[in-house]
């Protein structure tokens, strides 16, 4: 059995054991094709909270300040909502829901839609309005004052928990990199921790000013940029530098230095 070396000399991305290699290149390569279709999701709900495509400054401010001229329930009939049934379907709600929403027309009418259109995901998905009660409907037919106080709760502490784990092993593993100066690989490291705690108090900023909502932009596309150059730089060494053979020691020996 070979001794290791006293200096760790394979301990770089391009020198790692096989199996260590297989460890990190599976968990950036599941963790790549999350951060994809988190930003699908985004584009999907939030995106569409104009009733436009895309992402834009107006559909942050419809989702954490609301649209105020309008009530939620309307805001998603015209955004993510706005394929889930058909047209007329969608015009006859609006029109119920501009005229004050009132109950006398909920039982022997729009109790039949809710249901047809609706009810499908909003009886049976948690964290949603419950649309076989008039009550959850009346909720949200009120004017848009965009996300709650526990919605901004839930979402920042789970957002806050579950990214930063993400961030902490793409930094760990990113931290054996070789050719990087220290200096930048050092913030390449904390900029994604510091763009989400940008993001996440964005939201409660914009919920109580709209001006706010750029740095949720700021903030999102911050961390996206250095999850991303540290992940390609990652994946690059392990899977393409390594093939010269040449050794290049303990990587963070040499960040001491």
């Amino acid at each position: 059995m070979k001794s290791i070396p006293a200096n760790l000399a394979w301990l770089n991305l391009p020198n790692l054991p096989t199996p260590v290699k297989v460890l990190f290149s599976g968990y950036l390569l599941a963790i790549g094709l999350g951060l994809c279709m988190a930003g699908l999701q985004i584009m999907l709900t939030h995106g569409m909270a104009d009733g436009k495509p895309g992402l834009s400054l107006d559909d942050i401010v419809y989702s954490y300040y609301g649209n105020r001229s309008g009530s939620k329930l309307e805001s998603m009939l015209n955004g993510s909502m706005k394929e889930m049934g058909t047209p007329e379907a969608r015009i006859d709600i609006i029109k119920w829901v501009r005229n004050g929403a009132p109950e006398a027309e909920w039982e022997p009418h729009f109790k039949g839609v809710f249901n047809e259109h609706c009810v499908p995901c909003h009886s049976t998905v948690p964290n949603i309005p419950d649309f076989t009660k008039y009550e959850e409907v009346k909720k949200v037919a009120k004017v848009n004052e965009g996300a709650s106080i526990q919605t901004l709760t839930r979402s920042s502490h789970i957002h806050l928990f579950g990214i930063s784990f993400i961030f902490f092993f793409m930094g760990f593993i990113f931290s054996f990199a070789v050719g990087v100066p220290r200096w930048l690989k050092i913030l390449a490291i904390a900029f994604p921790f510091g763009f989400l705690i940008v993001d996440v108090l964005s939201w409660w900023l914009t919920k109580w000013n709209p001006n706010f909502a750029w740095f949720t932009l700021i903030g999102g596309f911050g961390y996206s940029v250095a999850s991303t150059v540290m992940w390609f730089i990652s994946m690059y060494q392990m899977l393409i530098l390594s093939r010269n053979e040449k050794i290049y020691g303990n990587a963070w020996e040499s960040d001491l230095k």
